[in-house]
């Protein structure tokens, strides 16, 4: 996520991290190529001279020159206004309303609005435990009724049917009853997207909002449209009283003008990013934490919180009482350790959130691949109970049997065996001197401790 941006205003502040003492010239020099980092990311021009104006208003007076350390002060003064520009502070949806809340779901077509619908029932009804009714007015296409109605039904939230025969006000009045008289908590109507923004489209939507009155009305973009995003939000601005923003397709925007823009030029907030096609890849927003990100800070917290929502709690207590006793880290324990770590979006996901994280060499991309997690998961299914409990019993039959089982070559076994002995290995100073000793293994070999291989590669 953000990757393009990330990689260029670090490059940019690098030079300038370390310098004991900051002169005009090279302010000027690290912030034209900021300046550059935004124009290529696609931040909108405007927002591009207010965030350098205010960083260099900063960066020439007391609060950098003063500092001990004037090159971290600037990275500190730059990582404050991209928070600034971002919102300053999370925005949440305001459903303390007399039940049901209405969230009123606005955009253009393509734009990922019906998976969103789905994907915030499944928030609120997991994060916020609030009982949920979705309802499609987009009578123009029968395909969006039928796949809402699909989605809803996978995240556990009750569906108001509707047909391409009725009148789009008509039915969200009709879900609004329905959803007052089954006592919901919140109702999240989904409306018809368009190629473009026409007079027709506005209309709708804005006779669909006053017949409703919802407490949030949303505008979900496609984060990949870049200053289009920005543009089109604002146009939705003027036609209706927009409470927020919600980013999708974020997974894809490696450039991140998107989330720049949006905010600055709707002056609505962004509440949440949508980061990738499952039903669970719905993260609140939280400025501080992507401004973080974006510098290659990381976010813990968010990484934290993710963690106690995906991670099995008991899965993960046995495990530790198991290596707590001595007993041996075995494939079933990889295995499910590799499950979790699909929960969580795969290493990828959980590098980006990590300090430092954003630095990965690309050649770790690899690394990252979900296919090869699907490989390796599919070699310890082709084994016997007894393999995977006691992988020292398989020699050169068994490799060829799993090999031929799983799909995979002789090799692929072996280099499997390989990661596991070296996982076990880390798994050992873990339970005997608890995690300092396994961070330093891991440090020392560049990661090696996960499975690396020649020159610390990672498992996988």
């Amino acid at each position: 996520m953000f990757d393009s941006l990330s990689e260029r205003l670090n490059r940019s502040l690098q030079t300038i991290r370390g310098r004991g003492r900051l002169t005009e010239d090279n302010i000027k020099a690290t912030l034209r190529e900021v300046r550059m980092a935004l124009l290529e990311a696609d931040v909108a021009l405007p927002v591009v001279k207010d965030f350098i104006e205010r960083v260099r208003e900063r960066a020439v007076g007391t609060e950098v020159s003063s500092s001990l350390t004037p090159g971290q002060a600037m990275v500190r003064v730059v990582h404050d206004e991209l928070v600034t520009v971002l919102g300053s502070e999370q925005s949440v949806l305001a459903l303390k309303s007399q039940p049901p809340a209405v969230i009123l779901m606005a955009g253009l077509q393509g734009s990922g609005k019906t998976t969103t619908v789905a994907k915030l029932a499944r928030t609120l009804r997991e994060r916020e435990k609030k009982s949920v009714m979705t309802v499609s007015c987009d009578v123009y296409r029968p395909a969006a009724i039928d796949q809402l109605e699909r989605v809803s039904g996978e995240v556990g939230a009750e569906f108001f049917p509707s047909r391409a025969e009725d009148e789009p006000v008509a039915i969200a009045r009709a879900a609004l009853n329905a959803a007052r008289k089954g006592f919901k908590d919140v109702l999240i109507v989904d409306t018809a997207g368009r190629l473009g923004i026409d007079e027709a489209m506005m209309d709708e939507i804005g006779r669909l909002h006053a017949a409703i009155d919802p407490v949030e009305t949303l505008f979900v973009v496609d984060a990949m449209t870049g200053q289009d995003a920005a543009r089109t939000a604002a146009a939705f601005g003027e036609a209706l009283p927009l409470t927020g923003v919600i980013l999708t397709k974020v997974d894809g925007d490696a450039r991140g003008g998107a989330a720049l823009s949006a905010r600055q030029v709707t002056g609505k907030p962004i509440k949440f990013l949508g980061t990738g096609e499952k039903l669970d890849a719905l993260e609140p927003f939280h400025p501080d934490r992507i401004a973080s990100r974006i510098l290659g800070m990381g976010d813990v917290l968010s990484l934290v919180e993710e963690a106690e929502q995906k991670v099995d709690r008991d899965k993960a207590d046995k495990l530790a009482r198991k290596l707590k006793k001595g007993k041996g880290f075995d494939l079933d324990d990889l295995g499910e350790q590799l499950r979790q770590m699909q929960q969580m979006g795969g290493l990828s996901a959980l590098m980006e959130k990590m300090p430092g994280g954003g630095g990965m060499p690309k050649g770790m991309a690899g690394a990252a691949d979900e296919t090869q997690v699907k490989r390796m998961l599919a070699i310890m299914d082709s084994m016997t109970a007894q393999e995977r409990r006691f992988p020292d019993v398989v020699r050169a039959s068994r490799k060829r049997r799993i090999a031929a089982g799983s799909g995979t070559q002789v090799q692929d076994v072996n280099r499997l065996l390989k990661q596991h002995m070296q996982m076990q290995k880390m798994m050992k100073k873990f339970s005997k001197g608890g995690m300092q000793k396994m961070m330093r293994g891991m440090q020392g070999g560049g990661m090696g401790g996960m499975g690396g291989g020649p020159g610390g590669r990672p498992p996988f």
